[in-house]
Protein backbone atom coordinates (compact mmCIF):
# COMPACT_ATOMS: atom_id res chain seq x y z
CA UNK A 1 0.00 0.00 0.00
CA UNK A 2 1.67 3.39 -0.97
CA UNK A 3 1.36 6.38 1.32
CA UNK A 4 -0.66 8.31 -1.42
CA UNK A 5 -3.02 5.24 -1.45
CA UNK A 6 -3.44 5.03 2.21
CA UNK A 7 -3.64 8.91 3.29
CA UNK A 8 -6.24 8.97 0.62
CA UNK A 9 -8.49 6.08 2.04
CA UNK A 10 -8.47 8.06 5.32
CA UNK A 11 -8.67 11.45 4.23
CA UNK A 12 -12.13 10.72 1.99
CA UNK A 13 -13.61 7.77 4.93
CA UNK A 14 -12.29 9.85 7.98
CA UNK A 15 -12.61 13.65 6.86
CA UNK A 16 -9.54 14.04 8.85
CA UNK A 17 -8.23 17.66 8.17
CA UNK A 18 -4.93 16.87 8.78
CA UNK A 19 -4.60 13.64 6.14
CA UNK A 20 -6.36 15.46 3.92
CA UNK A 21 -3.65 18.07 3.64
CA UNK A 22 -1.62 15.35 3.63
CA UNK A 23 -3.60 13.48 0.95
CA UNK A 24 -3.62 16.94 -1.03
CA UNK A 25 -0.18 17.61 -1.13
CA UNK A 26 0.50 13.82 -2.91
CA UNK A 27 -1.88 14.18 -4.77
CA UNK A 28 -0.56 17.34 -6.59
CA UNK A 29 2.92 15.65 -6.61
CA UNK A 30 1.18 13.13 -8.80
CA UNK A 31 -0.52 15.19 -11.19
CA UNK A 32 2.53 16.91 -11.31
CA UNK A 33 4.27 14.43 -12.51
CA UNK A 34 1.80 13.00 -14.81
CA UNK A 35 1.66 16.55 -16.25
CA UNK A 36 5.55 17.14 -16.72
CA UNK A 37 5.51 15.70 -20.26
CA UNK A 38 2.81 17.76 -21.34
CA UNK A 39 1.59 17.46 -25.20
CA UNK A 40 3.48 14.33 -25.49
CA UNK A 41 1.91 12.45 -23.00
CA UNK A 42 -1.35 13.35 -25.14
CA UNK A 43 0.87 11.29 -28.16
CA UNK A 44 1.76 8.37 -25.94
CA UNK A 45 -0.11 5.10 -27.05
CA UNK A 46 -2.55 3.76 -24.03
CA UNK A 47 -2.06 1.37 -22.04
CA UNK A 48 -5.49 0.85 -20.62
CA UNK A 49 -6.63 -0.98 -17.17
CA UNK A 50 -10.56 -1.17 -16.94
CA UNK A 51 -11.68 -1.68 -13.52
CA UNK A 52 -15.43 -2.62 -12.36
CA UNK A 53 -15.76 0.99 -10.79
CA UNK A 54 -14.36 3.60 -9.94
CA UNK A 55 -16.10 4.50 -6.69
CA UNK A 56 -14.87 1.03 -5.15
CA UNK A 57 -11.84 1.59 -2.68
CA UNK A 58 -10.02 -1.59 -3.77
CA UNK A 59 -9.60 -0.24 -7.45
CA UNK A 60 -7.34 3.48 -6.42
CA UNK A 61 -4.90 1.02 -4.89
CA UNK A 62 -4.28 -1.09 -8.32
CA UNK A 63 -4.69 2.83 -10.07
CA UNK A 64 -1.77 3.77 -7.44
CA UNK A 65 0.14 0.99 -9.42
CA UNK A 66 -0.35 2.27 -12.72
CA UNK A 67 0.53 5.74 -12.12
CA UNK A 68 3.73 4.16 -10.28
CA UNK A 69 4.77 2.50 -13.55
CA UNK A 70 3.89 6.24 -15.50
CA UNK A 71 6.63 7.68 -13.09
CA UNK A 72 9.35 5.42 -13.59
CA UNK A 73 8.94 5.36 -17.33
CA UNK A 74 8.51 8.84 -18.46
CA UNK A 75 10.04 8.02 -21.51
CA UNK A 76 8.88 5.30 -22.50
CA UNK A 77 6.14 5.47 -25.61
CA UNK A 78 3.17 4.14 -23.74
CA UNK A 79 1.18 5.30 -20.84
CA UNK A 80 -0.84 3.65 -18.56
CA UNK A 81 -4.31 4.88 -18.10
CA UNK A 82 -6.52 3.87 -14.93
CA UNK A 83 -10.25 3.55 -15.84
CA UNK A 84 -13.56 2.35 -15.68
CA UNK A 85 -17.53 3.52 -14.81
CA UNK A 86 -18.20 5.93 -12.33
CA UNK A 87 -19.82 3.10 -10.10
CA UNK A 88 -19.17 -0.41 -9.75
CA UNK A 89 -23.15 -1.22 -10.90
CA UNK A 90 -22.88 -0.27 -13.98
CA UNK A 91 -22.29 -3.26 -16.28
CA UNK A 92 -23.16 -2.29 -19.36
CA UNK A 93 -21.01 1.43 -18.52
CA UNK A 94 -18.06 -0.72 -18.26
CA UNK A 95 -18.28 -2.45 -21.63
CA UNK A 96 -19.14 0.77 -22.83
CA UNK A 97 -15.49 1.79 -21.97
CA UNK A 98 -14.11 -1.12 -23.30
CA UNK A 99 -15.42 -0.68 -26.41
CA UNK A 100 -14.53 2.90 -26.82
CA UNK A 101 -11.09 1.97 -26.05
CA UNK A 102 -11.12 -0.53 -28.70
CA UNK A 103 -12.80 1.89 -31.69
CA UNK A 104 -10.08 4.54 -30.22
CA UNK A 105 -6.98 1.83 -31.10
CA UNK A 106 -5.60 1.90 -27.19
CA UNK A 107 -2.33 0.00 -27.25
CA UNK A 108 -3.72 -2.79 -25.44
CA UNK A 109 -6.59 -3.57 -22.52
CA UNK A 110 -6.51 -4.76 -19.13
CA UNK A 111 -9.93 -5.82 -17.92
CA UNK A 112 -11.49 -6.59 -14.83
CA UNK A 113 -14.25 -7.74 -15.89
CA UNK A 114 -18.09 -7.10 -13.67
CA UNK A 115 -19.85 -8.96 -15.80
CA UNK A 116 -17.72 -11.86 -16.97
CA UNK A 117 -19.89 -13.57 -19.48
CA UNK A 118 -21.51 -10.12 -21.04
CA UNK A 119 -17.67 -8.56 -20.78
CA UNK A 120 -16.84 -12.21 -22.69
CA UNK A 121 -19.56 -12.00 -25.30
CA UNK A 122 -18.79 -8.42 -26.44
CA UNK A 123 -14.91 -9.38 -26.80
CA UNK A 124 -15.89 -12.27 -29.14
CA UNK A 125 -17.90 -9.95 -31.43
CA UNK A 126 -15.90 -7.24 -31.38
CA UNK A 127 -12.24 -9.76 -31.91
CA UNK A 128 -10.34 -6.38 -31.68
CA UNK A 129 -6.66 -6.38 -32.76
CA UNK A 130 -4.96 -5.12 -29.56
CA UNK A 131 -3.84 -7.70 -27.23
CA UNK A 132 -6.45 -8.06 -24.55
CA UNK A 133 -6.00 -9.41 -20.76
CA UNK A 134 -7.92 -9.42 -17.55
CA UNK A 135 -6.80 -8.11 -14.24
CA UNK A 136 -7.60 -8.63 -10.61
CA UNK A 137 -10.95 -10.73 -12.11
CA UNK A 138 -10.61 -13.28 -15.53
CA UNK A 139 -13.53 -14.01 -17.94
CA UNK A 140 -15.59 -16.99 -17.45
CA UNK A 141 -13.97 -20.25 -18.71
CA UNK A 142 -15.62 -20.65 -21.43
CA UNK A 143 -14.21 -16.82 -22.83
CA UNK A 144 -10.81 -17.07 -22.28
CA UNK A 145 -9.67 -17.13 -25.58
CA UNK A 146 -10.68 -13.78 -26.14
CA UNK A 147 -7.75 -12.69 -23.80
CA UNK A 148 -4.18 -13.25 -23.68
CA UNK A 149 -3.92 -13.98 -20.19
CA UNK A 150 -4.90 -12.97 -16.48
CA UNK A 151 -3.10 -10.97 -14.05
CA UNK A 152 -3.89 -11.37 -10.38
CA UNK A 153 -5.22 -13.36 -7.60
CA UNK A 154 -5.92 -17.01 -7.35
CA UNK A 155 -9.09 -16.60 -6.41
CA UNK A 156 -9.90 -20.01 -5.76
CA UNK A 157 -6.60 -20.45 -3.47
CA UNK A 158 -8.45 -17.50 -1.52
CA UNK A 159 -10.95 -19.12 -1.01
CA UNK A 160 -9.55 -21.86 0.46
CA UNK A 161 -7.94 -19.84 2.83
CA UNK A 162 -10.71 -18.64 4.14
CA UNK A 163 -12.27 -21.81 4.83
CA UNK A 164 -8.90 -22.74 6.44
CA UNK A 165 -8.92 -19.91 8.84
CA UNK A 166 -12.16 -20.84 9.82
CA UNK A 167 -11.64 -24.46 10.22
CA UNK A 168 -9.18 -23.18 12.79
CA UNK A 169 -12.03 -21.45 14.61
CA UNK A 170 -14.81 -23.60 14.11
CA UNK A 171 -13.34 -27.51 13.83
CA UNK A 172 -16.43 -28.99 13.73
CA UNK A 173 -18.86 -26.97 11.62
CA UNK A 174 -21.99 -24.79 11.94
CA UNK A 175 -24.11 -22.38 10.31
CA UNK A 176 -22.48 -20.10 7.86
CA UNK A 177 -23.29 -17.33 5.83
CA UNK A 178 -21.21 -16.03 2.85
CA UNK A 179 -20.97 -12.34 1.57
CA UNK A 180 -20.40 -12.16 -2.18
CA UNK A 181 -20.57 -9.28 -4.61
CA UNK A 182 -21.58 -9.61 -8.64
CA UNK A 183 -23.59 -12.78 -9.14
CA UNK A 184 -21.89 -12.90 -12.29
CA UNK A 185 -18.09 -11.76 -10.81
CA UNK A 186 -15.75 -14.74 -12.40
CA UNK A 187 -13.24 -13.86 -8.99
CA UNK A 188 -16.19 -13.94 -6.86
CA UNK A 189 -17.86 -17.12 -7.63
CA UNK A 190 -14.00 -18.59 -7.70
CA UNK A 191 -13.56 -17.94 -4.11
CA UNK A 192 -16.54 -18.89 -3.05
CA UNK A 193 -15.96 -22.35 -4.55
CA UNK A 194 -12.73 -22.39 -2.88
CA UNK A 195 -14.62 -22.03 0.33
CA UNK A 196 -17.31 -24.75 -0.12
CA UNK A 197 -15.03 -27.31 -1.44
CA UNK A 198 -12.57 -26.91 1.47
CA UNK A 199 -14.68 -27.02 3.86
CA UNK A 200 -17.35 -29.24 2.72
CA UNK A 201 -14.21 -31.56 1.94
CA UNK A 202 -16.12 -32.35 -1.44
CA UNK A 203 -15.86 -31.21 -5.04
CA UNK A 204 -17.93 -29.30 -6.39
CA UNK A 205 -20.95 -28.02 -3.71
CA UNK A 206 -22.64 -25.40 -4.94
CA UNK A 207 -24.09 -24.91 -1.24
CA UNK A 208 -23.30 -25.92 1.87
CA UNK A 209 -26.21 -28.65 3.55
CA UNK A 210 -24.61 -29.80 6.11
CA UNK A 211 -21.27 -31.12 4.29
CA UNK A 212 -18.02 -31.18 6.56
CA UNK A 213 -20.69 -29.82 9.41
CA UNK A 214 -21.60 -26.89 7.68
CA UNK A 215 -24.94 -25.53 6.62
CA UNK A 216 -25.66 -21.96 5.01
CA UNK A 217 -28.39 -20.37 6.24
CA UNK A 218 -31.94 -19.10 4.36
CA UNK A 219 -30.74 -16.11 2.58
CA UNK A 220 -27.63 -16.18 2.28
CA UNK A 221 -25.12 -16.08 -0.10
CA UNK A 222 -25.82 -12.40 -0.38
CA UNK A 223 -24.85 -10.20 -3.04
CA UNK A 224 -24.24 -6.97 -2.01
CA UNK A 225 -23.08 -5.18 -6.22
CA UNK A 226 -20.52 -3.97 -4.58
CA UNK A 227 -22.45 -1.89 -2.57
CA UNK A 228 -20.62 -0.68 0.45
CA UNK A 229 -24.02 0.66 2.45
CA UNK A 230 -26.04 -2.81 0.83
CA UNK A 231 -23.22 -4.72 2.59
CA UNK A 232 -23.49 -3.40 6.11
CA UNK A 233 -27.63 -3.69 5.98
CA UNK A 234 -27.24 -7.39 5.00
CA UNK A 235 -24.83 -8.56 7.42
CA UNK A 236 -26.90 -6.47 10.19
CA UNK A 237 -30.24 -8.15 9.39
CA UNK A 238 -28.50 -11.74 9.29
CA UNK A 239 -27.20 -10.77 12.87
CA UNK A 240 -30.37 -9.47 13.78
CA UNK A 241 -31.98 -12.84 12.30
CA UNK A 242 -29.32 -15.31 13.29
CA UNK A 243 -28.58 -15.07 17.06
CA UNK A 244 -26.95 -18.20 16.67
CA UNK A 245 -24.68 -17.58 13.53
CA UNK A 246 -21.73 -19.37 14.13
CA UNK A 247 -19.44 -17.96 10.99
CA UNK A 248 -20.22 -14.81 8.85
CA UNK A 249 -17.80 -14.94 5.10
CA UNK A 250 -17.23 -11.42 3.80
CA UNK A 251 -15.93 -12.91 0.04
CA UNK A 252 -14.70 -9.45 -0.59
CA UNK A 253 -14.02 -6.54 1.58
CA UNK A 254 -17.38 -4.55 0.92
CA UNK A 255 -18.84 -3.81 4.59
CA UNK A 256 -15.59 -3.13 5.82
CA UNK A 257 -14.69 -0.79 3.20
CA UNK A 258 -17.51 1.73 5.18
CA UNK A 259 -15.84 1.65 8.82
CA UNK A 260 -17.86 3.66 10.53
CA UNK A 261 -20.89 1.76 9.42
CA UNK A 262 -19.21 -1.80 9.71
CA UNK A 263 -18.41 -0.55 13.14
CA UNK A 264 -21.28 -0.10 13.91
CA UNK A 265 -23.43 -3.48 13.29
CA UNK A 266 -19.97 -5.25 14.78
CA UNK A 267 -20.74 -3.28 18.06
CA UNK A 268 -24.20 -5.48 18.03
CA UNK A 269 -22.16 -9.03 17.81
CA UNK A 270 -19.30 -8.03 19.95
CA UNK A 271 -19.37 -10.31 23.09
CA UNK A 272 -19.53 -12.99 20.22
CA UNK A 273 -16.74 -11.87 18.47
CA UNK A 274 -14.71 -11.71 21.49
CA UNK A 275 -15.84 -14.91 22.89
CA UNK A 276 -15.29 -16.36 19.36
CA UNK A 277 -18.44 -17.65 18.99
CA UNK A 278 -18.96 -15.83 15.91
CA UNK A 279 -16.29 -16.04 13.45
CA UNK A 280 -15.36 -13.33 10.64
CA UNK A 281 -13.28 -13.78 8.07
CA UNK A 282 -12.83 -11.25 5.35
CA UNK A 283 -11.03 -10.90 2.18
CA UNK A 284 -8.62 -7.71 1.50
CA UNK A 285 -5.97 -5.59 3.83
CA UNK A 286 -6.65 -2.12 3.42
CA UNK A 287 -6.03 -0.09 5.98
CA UNK A 288 -9.76 0.43 7.33
CA UNK A 289 -10.01 -3.72 7.70
CA UNK A 290 -6.69 -4.32 9.20
CA UNK A 291 -7.94 -1.50 11.78
CA UNK A 292 -10.97 -3.82 12.08
CA UNK A 293 -8.62 -7.13 12.52
CA UNK A 294 -6.91 -5.29 15.36
CA UNK A 295 -10.00 -4.11 17.13
CA UNK A 296 -11.15 -7.89 16.94
CA UNK A 297 -14.03 -7.18 14.58
CA UNK A 298 -12.71 -9.47 12.25
CA UNK A 299 -10.54 -13.27 12.77
CA UNK A 300 -9.21 -13.06 9.77
CA UNK A 301 -7.91 -11.47 6.60
CA UNK A 302 -6.66 -12.81 3.18
CA UNK A 303 -5.32 -10.37 1.52
CA UNK A 304 -4.86 -9.86 -2.37
CA UNK A 305 -2.20 -7.41 -4.09
CA UNK A 306 -3.82 -4.75 -5.98
CA UNK A 307 -1.10 -2.72 -6.11
CA UNK A 308 0.91 -5.24 -7.62
CA UNK A 309 -1.03 -5.53 -10.18
CA UNK A 310 -1.70 -2.19 -11.23
CA UNK A 311 1.91 -1.61 -11.19
CA UNK A 312 2.57 -4.55 -13.22
CA UNK A 313 0.42 -4.46 -15.89
CA UNK A 314 1.88 -2.43 -18.33
CA UNK A 315 5.18 -4.71 -18.33
CA UNK A 316 2.97 -7.26 -19.21
CA UNK A 317 0.84 -5.40 -21.91
CA UNK A 318 3.67 -4.38 -23.52
CA UNK A 319 5.56 -8.20 -23.54
CA UNK A 320 2.02 -9.04 -25.40
CA UNK A 321 2.29 -6.40 -28.00
CA UNK A 322 5.78 -7.34 -28.82
CA UNK A 323 4.44 -11.00 -29.21
CA UNK A 324 6.84 -12.17 -26.41
CA UNK A 325 5.23 -15.36 -24.54
CA UNK A 326 3.40 -14.63 -21.62
CA UNK A 327 2.68 -16.97 -18.61
CA UNK A 328 -1.21 -17.61 -17.95
CA UNK A 329 -2.07 -17.09 -15.48
CA UNK A 330 0.10 -14.54 -13.62
CA UNK A 331 -1.03 -14.91 -10.10
CA UNK A 332 0.37 -11.71 -7.49
CA UNK A 333 0.23 -13.84 -4.02
CA UNK A 334 -2.24 -13.38 -0.87
CA UNK A 335 -1.53 -12.53 2.91
CA UNK A 336 -2.69 -13.94 5.69
CA UNK A 337 -3.33 -11.48 8.03
CA UNK A 338 -4.57 -12.53 11.66
CA UNK A 339 -4.28 -10.89 14.99
CA UNK A 340 -0.66 -12.40 15.89
CA UNK A 341 0.80 -10.92 13.15
CA UNK A 342 -0.06 -7.72 12.63
CA UNK A 343 2.84 -6.39 13.22
CA UNK A 344 4.19 -8.16 9.46
CA UNK A 345 1.08 -7.97 7.68
CA UNK A 346 0.09 -7.57 4.77
CA UNK A 347 4.14 -8.35 2.79
CA UNK A 348 5.02 -5.20 1.96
Amino acid sequence: MSQASEARWRAEKTGDTEVNKSMLKMTGVLVAALLTAGPVWAQKKTLAIVVRGLDTPFFPVLGAGCAKWNKETPNSEYTCLYTGPASSADEAGQIQVVEDLINKGAAAIAISPSNAPAMGKMLKAKNPKMPIMTIDADLSAADRSARKTYLGTNNYDMGVLMAKHLKQHKASGGTVCMQLGNVAADNINARAAGFRDTISGKKGIDRLKGEGGWTEIAGCPLFTNDQIDLANQQMADVFTKNPKLDAFILVGGWAQFGPQAYAQVTDQVMPKLKSKELIVIAGDTLPPQLDALKNGRSHAQIGQRPFEMGYRAPSVMIDLIGGKKVADPLFTGLDECVATNLDKCPAK
